[in-house]
């Protein structure tokens, strides 16, 4: 049966030869030039179009040209030496450019003997959609690298842990030495002491300071989520997982620094896996049999007392003591007051830039005491609230200390976070300027909703009531917001 059609070759080489012969010639045929050089790449066929272009009447004589002596540009020696092909290309003529395509041509061995050439097209008109969309891809794609690799180094420097206490120099250079090494280095300290800020410091002036610093808050994640966000997962591992998967920070942070924030709020299973991977640097995604290498410095902190959280069993000590190599303990800002007038002005010479209203606040001498006799259980952060509240609220550049009164301690009238923090001494720090007597401490969740009042209150009543100007200026979601004034019962 296998000639019942009329007209069937006989033999399959037949065909194949016809099918050849007959795609070339509708190549040839169709496109803008055709030529086919030898092992040598030289000319071996041009035909008469093409030859033309290129200021030769006659075909025969560019035969045994070499290619590039014919059509100047020419990858036909690179596709005769590689036998790969250049399958769309744009070759740059005296005129218009050329869409080309170029085949290598080979034996029945599989030795390269020549090549074969065609111009598709002498318009790039009929490809501009093409190129357009690749063109607009690729600029996409370079531009959200670009953002992904700012957004991926460091932001602070040594230089931004501001203060020349010893305390503070002491830290520094702890750090300093901690950024020529390769070991984990653990970030003790109380929350708002800068913990954060050393991380990028050490890693800007690391070795791995051109790679990627990437930053996870464990306190700030689910439980049932952070392995995924550690180590991500494979294609559709669990019910609700992308289809393409999910790169974890774990491979994202590979060749830099992983700086794992709040550690100390990791849920037990996790602290395991996390412990092998730093021990074998290499783990498997989620739903995956793929090995992932991690060559990652780990850097982590915590506000909490993990000594005590290992003695309770809520953290495990052989990882404790994995990470607890280069240990740095940042101080609280009690305990480095005379950093405190420089930590001010800096504070103040960022908020004058970012308010771009061209002030420039200075602090009266009263108010440096005010600050200086505070014990900032909120330390460095704490402060720098402080000193926002007091430029919003402010009609002067001149602050003085009955302007900071409201704003810190027991000196808060309406009972807000102030209000619950005890200044060392045994007057209330406000108390002492105004001579306002003491309000009586409330419980610490009254007092942190008294203070959210207050401040978004504040913050409305500056912009005349218009909640996207205030939601920009304080840094708060506008959704978030009108929730917090709904909750509040602020009046608007």
């Amino acid at each position: 049966m296998m000639n019942d059609w009329a007209g069937l070759p006989a033999t399959y080489s037949d065909v194949l030869r016809r099918a050849m012969d007959s795609l070339f010639r509708t190549f040839e045929n169709f496109s803008e030039g055709t030529f086919i050089v030898d092992a040598e790449a030289r000319v071996v066929w041009i035909n008469k179009r093409y030859a033309a272009r290129f200021g030769f009447a006659d075909p025969e004589q560019a035969i045994g040209r070499d290619c590039e002596a014919v059509i100047p540009n020419s990858l036909m020696r690179e596709v005769v030496k590689t036998g790969r092909p250049i399958l769309l290309d744009i070759l740059e003529t005296d005129r218009e450019p050329l869409v080309v395509t170029r085949l290598p041509l080979k034996d029945d061995a599989g030795e390269t003997v020549g090549a074969v050439g065609f111009a598709l097209f002498d318009e790039l008109k009929a490809l501009t959609p093409l190129f357009s969309h690749y063109s607009r891809v690729q600029e996409e794609l370079i531009a959200t690298r670009q953002s992904l690799a700012q957004a991926r180094r460091a932001k602070y420097t040594f230089g931004s842990f501001v203060g020349t206490s010893a305390a503070s120099l002491e830290v520094k250079r702890q750090a300093r030495r901690a950024a020529q090494l390769e070991s984990p280095v653990l970030l003790l300290g109380e929350t708002g002491t800068g913990k954060e800020l050393l991380a990028h410091a050490i890693h800007g002036g690391s070795a791995r300071a051109n790679q990627p610093l990437v930053t996870v808050n464990v306190a700030a994640i689910p439980d049932t989520l952070l392995e995924v966000e550690f180590f991500g997962a494979a294609p559709g591992a669990y019910t609700g997982a992308d289809r393409k998967g999910r790169v974890g920070k774990f491979e994202l942070a590979n060749g830099g620094t992983l700086f794992l924030d709040e550690i100390g709020d990791m849920p037990l299973p996790l602290q395991g896996k996390l412990l092998r991977v730093l021990q074998d640097k290499e783990f498997e995604p989620l739903g995956s049999n793929r090995i992932v290498r991690a060559d990652v410095r780990i850097i982590a902190a915590t506000s909490a007392d993990l000594p005590a959280l290992v003695a309770a069993g809520r953290f495990r000590a052989d990882l404790f003591y994995r990470l607890n190599v280069l240990t740095i303990h940042a101080p609280p800002l009690r305990e480095r007051a005379s950093d405190i007038e420089a930590l001010a002005y800096a504070m103040l010479e960022d908020l004058s830039t970012q308010t771009r209203s061209g002030s420039h606040y200075e602090l009266q001498d009263d108010a440096l005491r005010l600050l200086c006799a505070y014990a900032w259980p909120g330390n460095v952060r704490e402060l720098r609230n402080t000193l926002e509240r007091a430029v919003m609220l402010s009609d002067s550049e001149r602050i003085d200390a009955r302007a900071l009164a409201p704003f810190i301690g027991s000196g808060h009238a309406s009972g807000g976070l102030g209000a619950q923090l005890p200044a060392p001494a045994g007057k209330p720090l406000a108390a002492a300027v105004t001579g306002d007597p003491a309000p009586q401490p409330s419980s610490w969740s009254d007092a942190m909703a008294a203070f959210e009042k207050r401040f978004l209150s504040d913050a409305l009543r500056v912009n005349g009531g218009r909640v996207i100007e205030t939601a920009a200026q304080i840094g708060m979601g506008r959704a978030t917001l009108y929730k917090k004034i709904a909750a509040h019962g602020i009046q608007v």
